[in-house]
């Protein structure tokens, strides 16, 4: 696409001579001249209006690419590079692929970074040649296929969004001095389903927001691409980005064209846009506007985003795993362990979910409320469920029809999803006990019945059981339905039988019993009959009728006008009942594009009851237990689990998951009985071994946060969360070598992230900081940090550690509290009991996990010897006013000069020189005056 024009429609002339290539390359043929031809003229006139995208140039039955765009696509979809010609002189390089397998060639183009600008056919052959025998016949790009903008379900993850979003503002570079002042909009759409997003935000949270929207396509000016940082945060999420002219960032353009596509006057209904996400709308619609040939998407009114959802950032999602490992797979994350939907739509929903958790306690609690319900009522579930899961997409089918790409399959889909709607909003009427709905399913049950009864009635009416999948094939629509189509369809199905009827009332008629009607791909249909019979039929009257046609050796042959018109009516049987079925496909994707705002509603409200069913499900599954949140400052979970891990020992080993409790505020409640034994702190330093499990207990209560407040039960014995504003999680790193940043600068940049932006209302989740740099320096900067989540921040922290001095906090600040991993020791090695305990570590067992591992007995016995030695030396503890008394490490750093444990000070020295029955009242004097002046040097230098 150009960043001038990104498309210019190409007018082909009217008449040309004929194109040397309207049929399909193959092996073989004779080589044919383009030089100067006017089909080539078309296909490099359509090409320079499209020269950032690969030309699938329709001849025939297949699309072709010629010149550079052949030699790329070659190599991308390893397919035979031919040529066909020359022009000025030089071979034409050419491949193509066949139009019955486009999607498939497609989809591998578009994974690879590539846009293809699709050139179809505008006419019929046919039509080309009515106006000359040398016509070319015309083409046109009908669409702009790009990796924000596929519809198709062969090119979409079914259970993926494919957001298009367009990014304007300022990065966080263009203010230095202070980076958090930046601003950016963003307008996310997906074209596939309507789904539109909306939000400003701070830039320095712009990484964390692609990550959740995962986008296909990123549009910015190239202002914005020139900031490396965030090109960076683009490849991070897995986007691709697309440079656009600045000035399709139009808040005048943006508030028009969301009008008209919103259909209304006024977007005040829709809540109050700034002028930057204006501005971001108008370059997304404008991108699709461009790229779709000026067919407008469905959209749905847009969704804000922002305050109302928990902000993870970019380096928390990651750590967490919420949606793939750090692997890539999606098994090991939170999404795969918890979903147990059944559609594509509420697969979308549910990852829509957990990755925006809200920060409303009513809106939280009206999704516990619909999972409480469905969960209380198992039959209702099951039913649903069994229900859903032969429910199509219909999110996706109403875009694809819209845009007329849509199939006798799209078809059937809306007819089957309506089906499945009414009888869905049957149950939950039927279900409806002493207790009424709870508003969640109240609204579904609406949205479910919102379609007008007859739209459906027509699609049952119209359509077959199972249709195909394009609608050039016919056959879709049921015999009786319409009039006209039976008739067209008897007569090509039926034409033997239609002749052999004519034949025999030509007989009776004529009395010749050797009369046959016949046919072959020269004459057509004919009668024929033999020579001594033939004198009647060439006889008035009947000569008026039989008109002569060939005389043969032993037969003559004749024809009728009633014959020729029936002949007639047999050849454009087939291409007259496909017209009709596609005037009927046209009426009944008409009637649906009117009620499209309603199906929209109720193919959310089937994504919803599915993710509903699936949490419900769940919760029976692994016996989570329903939270509860408020705008408390309480974290309390009892019995904690960490969901993936839980079913992956499941799974794997049979083995039970160890519980453990998390308090770090109670909200002003009482604790549970029998559970006084955890001490109640702001802030939790973690200690224990490695391989202790501290990492899975960091992180379970945190994924415990995100499912809480997306509105799922959670796997613990009770919650009670307050709701948390930001969630941050670092635990573990890696060196981030493109960026020139080793694995201690990364987990700088990180902690510092989180540091200057948690709050009191925020989660963080810090493990091992200050580990990658030098003893001293790490201590240092993982001591300030614990004060400033404690002082500042004031933010709920589970902070874990091996710097052991860290424990002395707990005994100098009141919101701080110490609990270990527990471990037991048995013949000389440890066994992890995976179990958290009030109190501290008093060593790190890294020598025992080191034996673990499997480190040769030599270095594990020289290990132990250095780590005795190494104690023996350090354990000198002291006491001095900075308020650092309790830092063994520190207490044994030696300032420069001081005098080592064997090596005696200088007062040492000048009182073993003494000899005071030699000192005369003066010289004594003198010498005390010199003990104290060396006294007082030798104070300044302690630390």
């Amino acid at each position: 696409m150009s960043r001038t024009d990104v498309q210019r429609k190409s007018r082909p002339p009217e008449s040309e001579p004929p194109a040397a290539a309207e049929v399909s390359h193959s092996e073989g043929e004779p080589a044919v001249s383009y030089e100067a031809t006017p089909s080539m003229a078309q296909y490099l006139e359509i090409k320079a209006a499209n020269p950032d995208s690969l030309l699938w140039y329709r001849m025939g039955d297949f699309y072709e690419l010629f010149f550079e765009d052949a030699v790329t696509a070659s190599e991308a979809l390893s397919i035979v590079l031919t040529k066909r010609g020359k022009h000025r002189g030089n071979d034409i390089p050419m491949c193509g692929v066949p139009v019955h397998r486009a999607d498939e060639y497609l989809q591998r183009l578009i994974k690879k970074g590539y846009r293809v600008a699709v050139c179809e056919q505008l006419e019929d052959p046919a039509e080309a040649r009515k106006r000359g025998a040398k016509a070319v016949v015309k083409r046109d790009v009908v669409r702009l296929v790009t990796p924000g903008t596929l519809t198709e379900e062969a090119l979409l993850d079914a259970k993926t969004s494919n957001y298009l979003t367009a990014v304007f503002g300022s990065s966080p570079g263009a203010h230095a001095s202070d980076p958090a002042q930046s601003r950016v909009a963003l307008a996310s759409l997906d074209i596939s389903t309507g789904e539109f997003e909306v939000a400003e935000i701070s830039a320095l949270d712009l990484a964390g927001e692609l990550i959740r929207l995962a986008p296909g396509e990123v549009l910015a000016a190239d202002t914005l691409l020139a900031d490396q940082t965030f090109v960076r945060a683009v490849e991070y999420s897995g986007g691709k980005t697309t440079p656009i002219p600045s000035a399709y960032f139009d808040s005048t353009a943006g508030t028009r064209d969301l009008k008209a596509c919103l259909g209304v006057a006024d977007l005040a209904g829709f809540g109050a846009f700034s002028r930057r996400e204006l501005a971001a709308i108008g370059a997304v619609l404008k991108y699709v506007d461009l790229t779709q040939m000026g067919q407008k998407p469905l959209i749905h009114a847009p969704r804000r985003t922002g305050s109302a959802c928990l902000f993870i950032d970019a380096a928390s999602r990651t750590s967490l795993e919420l949606v793939k490992s750090s692997s890539g797979d999606k098994s090991s994350s939170l999404l795969g362990a918890i979903d147990r939907t059944i559609t594509g739509a509420g697969a979308r929903e549910l990852l829509a979910r957990i990755s925006s958790p809200l920060t409303d306690p009513l809106a939280i609690e009206a999704r516990l409320d619909a999972v409480s319900c469905l969960l209380s009522n198992r039959r209702l579930m099951d039913d649903l469920r069994f229900l859903l899961r032969g429910t199509p997409d219909l999110a996706r089918a109403l875009p694809r029809l819209g845009f007329g790409r849509g199939g006798p399959r799209d078809l059937a889909a809306v007819r089957d999803a309506l089906e499945a709607a009414g009888e869905a909003a049957a149950m939950l009427t039927a279900a409806t006990g002493p207790l009424p709905l709870p508003p969640e399913l109240q609204s579904i049950r609406s949205r479910l019945t919102a379609v007008p009864p007859s739209l459906a009635s027509a699609l049952d009416s119209a359509l077959v059981d199972d249709p195909p999948l394009l609608k050039r094939d016919g056959g879709f629509v049921k015999d009786g339905y319409n009039a006209d189509l039976d008739k067209a369809r008897a007569l090509r199905n039926d034409s033997r039988r239609v002749m052999a009827d004519l034949e025999a009332r030509y007989i009776e008629e004529t009395g010749v019993k050797t009369l046959r009607v016949r046919h072959n791909n020269i004459l057509g249909f004919y009668i024929e009959v033999t020579q001594l019979n033939a004198k009647p039929l060439m006889s008035p009257p009947l000569s008026d009728r039989f008109r002569h046609r060939q005389t043969m050796a032993n037969a003559v042959r004749f024809a009728t006008a009633e014959l020729l018109e029936t002949e007639g009516q047999i050849a454009s049987a087939s291409e007259r009942a496909l017209s009709l079925e596609q005037e009927i496909f046209a009426s009944l994707a008409q009637d649906i594009g009117t009620a499209t705002e309603a199906l929209g509603a109720a193919a959310g409200a089937l994504a919803e009851l599915d993710v509903y069913a699936a949490l419900a499900s769940l919760a029976l599954e692994q016996g989570y237990v329903r939270p509860i949140t408020d705008q408390s400052s309480a974290f309390e979970i009892r019995g904690g689990r960490h969901p993936v891990v839980q079913q992956a020992l499941a799974k794997s080993e049979g083995a039970a998951f160890i519980e453990n409790d998390c308090v770090l505020g109670r909200g002003g409640a009482a604790a549970p009985p029998g559970f006084d034994e955890l001490p109640d702190a702001r802030i939790w330093l973690v200690t224990g071994p490695n391989m202790a499990g501290k990492s899975t207990f960091l992180r379970q209560n945190a994924l415990i946060t995100v499912m809480a407040q997306m509105g799922s039960y959670v796997p613990a014995r009770s919650a009670h969360i307050g709701i948390v504003d930001r969630l941050f999680s670092r635990v573990g790193a890696s060196d981030d070598l493109a960026r020139g940043r080793s694995t201690f600068m990364v987990e700088m940049v990180e902690t510092a992230a989180i540091l200057n932006q948690a709050t009191e209302h925020s989660l963080v989740i810090l493990d091992e900081i200050g580990r990658g740099t030098a003893t001293f320096d790490g201590l240092s900067i993982a001591w300030a940090t614990v004060e400033y989540l404690h002082g500042i921040a004031k933010a709920r922290a589970l902070f874990a550690t091996h710097y052991h001095e860290l424990t002395a906090l707990a005994r100098r600040l009141d919101g701080i509290a110490n609990v270990t991993m527990d471990v037991a020791e048995w013949q000389d090695t440890i066994v992890f009991l995976h179990k958290v305990k009030p109190g501290a570590a008093d060593r790190s067992y890294g020598i025992q996990v080191a034996k673990l591992a499997g480190l040769p007995d030599a270095v594990v016995s020289r290990a132990r010897q250095v780590l005795e030695r190494l104690e023996k030396a350090d354990r000198r503890p002291r006491v001095d006013n900075e308020g650092i008394d309790d830092l063994p490490l520190f207490s044994a750093a030696r300032p420069r000069g001081a005098a080592t444990a064997n090596e005696p000070s200088a007062v040492e020295k000048l009182l073993t020189a003494m000899h005071p029955d030699e000192l005369s009242p003066k010289a004594a004097l003198e010498k005390l005056y010199e003990l104290k002046a060396l006294a007082e040097a030798q104070k300044k230098t302690k630390p």
